[in-house]
C-alpha cells in the first residue's frame, strides 16, 4: 500500500475480530510512530502498550467513548514527557504526528485502529495517570484502539477546497 493509499482508505475502525495482534506487528507499529519528527528532535514520547484485558477494559471505565476498547486485543497509549522537551510546549503537537503514524502504520498493516482523545479532558488525563501510574511530568495526549477490522468502510473524500486559503485569509 503506498502512502496516499494509506492516507485515503484509513478509516475509525471500532469493530474488532478476537484475534491478537503480534508482537512482530506491534514492534512495527511503535517504529513507524517512533520516525515521526519532533520539535528540536526531542522524541519527548513514551508509549504503554495495553494487552492485558483489565487494563483494557478498565479504559473503557473513565473514557465514554471507549465502548470498543472492550472488544479490542490491543492499544497504545501515547504519552509526552515534558522533562524530555527543550522547546516547552510542543509535547502535544510531538505526540500528535506520532499517532496518526502509529493509526497509518496499523492500517498498512491490515489492521484496523481508531484515536481516543484523552487530552485536554482532565478526566481522561486523571484516568491514564491514575491507571497507568503516571509521574507528573508525563502526559496522555491519546490512545490508539488496534485490532484485526471486524467491519469493513470505504474510503471518503474530505478533501474541502473552502478550506484552502492562498496567501491571505479568504483568497481561494
Amino acid at each position: 500500500m503506498d502512502l496516499f493509499e494509506a492516507i485515503h482508505s484509513r478509516r475509525s475502525i471500532r469493530k474488532y475480530l478476537k484475534r491478537p495482534v503480534p508482537q512482530e506487528m506491534v514492534e512495527k507499529i511503535l517504529s513507524a510512530a517512533m520516525a515521526g519528527p519532533s520539535a528540536g528532535d526531542q522524541r519527548p514520547w513514551h508509549f504503554v502498550v495495553l494487552d492485558d484485558r483489565a487494563v483494557l477494559d478498565a479504559v473503557a471505565d473513565f473514557h465514554p467513548h471507549a465502548a470498543m476498547i472492550r472488544n479490542a486485543p490491543l492499544a497504545i497509549a501515547v504519552m509526552g514527557d515534558t522533562e524530555l522537551e527543550l522547546h516547552p510546549g510542543y509535547w502535544p503537537q510531538d505526540c500528535s504526528i506520532v499517532t496518526q503514524n502509529i493509526l497509518l502504520a496499523a492500517h498498512a498493516l491490515g489492521l484496523g485502529a481508531v484515536w481516543l482523545g484523552i487530552t485536554p479532558r482532565k478526566d481522561r488525563i486523571e484516568g491514564c495517570r491514575k491507571l497507568f501510574g503516571l509521574p507528573n511530568h508525563v502526559h496522555t495526549l491519546a490512545i490508539v484502539v488496534i485490532g484485526w477490522p471486524g467491519e469493513k468502510k470505504k474510503p471518503r473524500d474530505l478533501f474541502d477546497r473552502s478550506r484552502v486559503h492562498r496567501n491571505r485569509w479568504g483568497k481561494a
